[in-house]
């Protein structure tokens, strides 16, 4: 590429967050009707089991925080991903707001055109399996809470690349 020379970016189109859509990525966390479930308590609870596989990965032990992510604004330009080689990282959310999900296979650095955008749900969590690349928390609206489960332990955990053809997410 000449310098000086810019390079158009790809255009994102939002899917909804299905387990199906998801699955190469890692697992859609919802009480769902297709996720197993049971009642226990007596009666009083219903028990959707076994959501996601939370793997914290050799000599890593699953830590439990809650991070608060700052609405970001649409259009919204991807400019770099993420991902966790150890272990995979889940994030549930709390506020009750919609929020994006950008995320590329495992592998070489994603390109623009690898990425898949994802509208979830307020009632729907991610569970990355380890090495999926994906965006930083996406919130919408408004500052919102996540539940995140992922690997605290020895070794790093986090790498992170800059695209060389950034995405666009366009208003939902």
């Amino acid at each position: 590429m000449n310098a000086g020379m810019s390079v158009a970016p790809v255009v994102l189109r939002a899917e909804p967050l299905t387990r199906e859509a998801f699955a190469a990525f890692g697992d859609v966390i919802e009480a769902s009707e297709a996720a197993r479930h049971f009642t226990i308590n007596a009666g009083n609870t219903e028990r959707y089991h076994d959501l996601a596989a939370i793997e914290p990965g050799p000599d890593g032990r699953a830590i439990v925080s809650i991070f608060r992510g700052q609405p970001r604004a649409l259009p919204f330009t991807v400019e770099m991903m993420e991902r966790h080689p150890l272990a995979s990282q889940a994030f549930v959310p709390l506020s009750g707001r919609p929020y994006l999900v950008v995320v590329a296979p495992p592998g070489a650095t994603p390109a623009a055109a690898d990425l898949r955008l994802f509208v979830a749900r307020a009632d729907q969590g991610v569970n990355y399996a380890p090495a999926v690349w994906h965006h930083p928390l996406l919130a919408l609206e408004a500052v919102s809470d996540f539940l995140v489960i992922d690997r605290g332990g020895a070794g790093p955990n986090c790498d992170e690349v800059a695209l060389a053809q950034p995405a666009i997410i366009g208003a939902q």
